[in-house]
């Protein structure tokens, strides 16, 4: 009987956020516009253009494997003039325990930018709730609905010029007075336990 040799090697316990970072800028040099550094947590900031191929990228590099995402959000900067809203994805290898934020600017005038569902499936639920909230459109999302407010909803109500009480009463939404109604003739069966 042959006895056979296995071989395994292990890689480092995972990347530091900065080294992350430093691929990035090596693969994407025109699209990184800045790293930044808080309170030990490292940012790439990027373009939108290539949000696409830089996840595919975080995703399927070997050294990377970037294969999980935490979660995807938005962020209203409203007093800056060039780019008002950036989309955050923070990502996460399940194989090396490292992980990099990436910020994609998303200027105002056009807030758009390409959908990353088929990189990480679960970016669906992520995409539409930004979409809901901050009225950030992802380009070719294969379900753009709204999530969490109902479909006729007028706003964003995440955006920072979004009225704090919410629309004038005569813009109210027109499903409100019919929401109204029916709770209170079901409050008979109100259980009072």
């Amino acid at each position: 009987m042959a006895v056979t040799e296995v071989r395994i090697s292990i890689h480092p316990a995972g990347l530091n956020p900065k080294d992350i970072a430093e691929k990035i800028k090596a693969q994407f040099p025109e699209q990184v516009v800045d790293v930044a550094e808080f309170r030990d947590q490292v940012s790439v900031i990027v373009k939108r253009d290539q949000i696409v191929p830089i996840c595919r990228y975080l995703h399927d590099e070997p050294v990377l494997s970037l294969d999980h995402l935490q979660d995807l959000t938005a962020v209203d900067y409203q007093k800056k003039k060039d780019i008002r809203f950036e989309v955050v994805y923070n990502l996460y290898s399940m194989r090396y325990r490292h992980r990099i934020r990436i910020r994609a600017q998303v200027p105002e005038n056009d807030p758009k930018i390409n959908s990353v569902v088929p990189i990480w499936a679960g970016a669906n639920w992520h995409e539409r709730e930004c979409f809901d909230m901050f009225g950030i459109v992802f380009t070719g999302h294969p379900d753009p609905r709204r999530i969490l407010m109902p479909e006729d909803w007028e706003g964003s109500p995440l955006r920072k010029d979004y009225p704090l009480p919410g629309p004038a009463p005569e813009n109210d939404w027109p499903g409100f007075t019919e929401v109204l109604k029916r709770s209170k003739e079901l409050r008979e069966f109100e259980w009072e336990g």
